[in-house]
């Protein structure tokens, strides 16, 4: 029996533990081959001396599958292309991108020292943005070889690029760029069958242990509505060609939910052709505002 991925070629960073190492878990199991990327950091993205990444890749043809390790640092511009390169020198094609990896410096905005900021937003923003460029970049080429593609992106954003959290600015900022990035990429790479969306996972990592704690697995079904494993059925099938026709979407996971974000829509409007004094603009966006839903709380917000 082949699987929704059967044949297919799929790159996932950040894929040594967490949500990242169940997706590539996930393909595989579709069967997809994988290149598995992992720099293998700590939580704060300092060098972790056992890298993951092979033993997941390990993992993987242990269980009868086609994976290789990547190590490199795919927010650099050499790691990124190197990340395509492999998959394209192993498996002779790449079909599908997973923008994963990341990790957190949480401070609270008056404690958040500049590098803590440039750090997260390199890993999450920067580290989507040049994988992302150099597949994209592969598949150009070859739409326009006589080759189109039917390939695929899936960006991690966060339920704090959605609503902000507290202590969390450099990251919240950084997942709410990769939001914007994903409907810019959309809108770009359409012409050449390239499709990209995003998802705001929750779900038990290294990164979010102490917030998901408790294992929460109900005794009488034994399903964990915290595992990353929960997550990973929507990203199969984000980088199949099942998903034809499913592109600049934002969808948040958790356990068995999936929920479509619709994401900035234009509400109530006022207009006047001149110019307003700030006594008239103050007056009218104070009533625009009373025309509509409150925003959604931030997370950690004190109400």
């Amino acid at each position: 029996m082949t699987g929704i991925c059967d044949g297919r070629v799929v790159a996932v960073t950040g894929a040594g533990r967490g949500l990242g190492r169940a997706h590539a878990l996930a393909f595989a199991a579709e069967g997809a081959r994988l290149v598995v990327n992992d720099l293998g950091t700590g939580l704060d993205g300092t060098p972790d001396p056992d890298s993951p990444a092979a033993q997941v890749a390990e993992e993987i043809r242990a269980a009868g599958g086609q994976a290789v390790p990547h190590g490199g640092d795919i927010a650099t511009t050499d790691g990124a292309a190197s990340l395509v390169r492999t998959a394209l020198e192993t498996y002779g094609r790449l079909d599908t991108l997973v923008n994963n990896a990341g990790f957190l410096r949480d401070r609270m905005l008056v404690n958040l020292d500049e590098d803590d900021w440039d750090a997260v937003v390199r890993v999450h923003l920067t580290g989507h943005f040049l994988p992302l460029k150099h597949a994209a970049a592969h598949w150009r080429a070859e739409a326009k070889a006589g080759r189109p593609p039917v390939a695929r992106i899936v960006n991690t954003s966060s339920g704090a690029g959605l609503l902000g959290s507290v202590g969390q600015a450099n990251y919240s900022a950084a997942k709410a760029g990769i939001l914007a990035l994903t409907l810019v990429a959309a809108a770009e790479l359409a012409r050449y069958g390239v499709q990209v969306n995003a998802i705001a996972p929750a779900a038990r990592t290294r990164m979010t242990e102490q917030v998901f704690a408790e294992s929460m697995t109900a005794p009488d079904t034994g399903f964990d509505p915290m595992s990353p494993h929960n997550v990973s059925p929507l990203v199969v099938w984000l980088g199949s060609e099942a998903s034809a026709g499913v592109t600049g979407r934002v969808f948040e996971a958790e356990g068995g939910r999936i929920t479509v974000m619709n994401g900035w829509r234009r509400g109530p409007t006022a207009e006047k052709h001149a110019r307003w004094t700030p006594q008239d603009a103050g007056k009218t966006a104070r009533k625009l505002t009373e025309q509509t839903d409150p925003p959604e709380p931030v997370y950690g917000e004190q109400l």
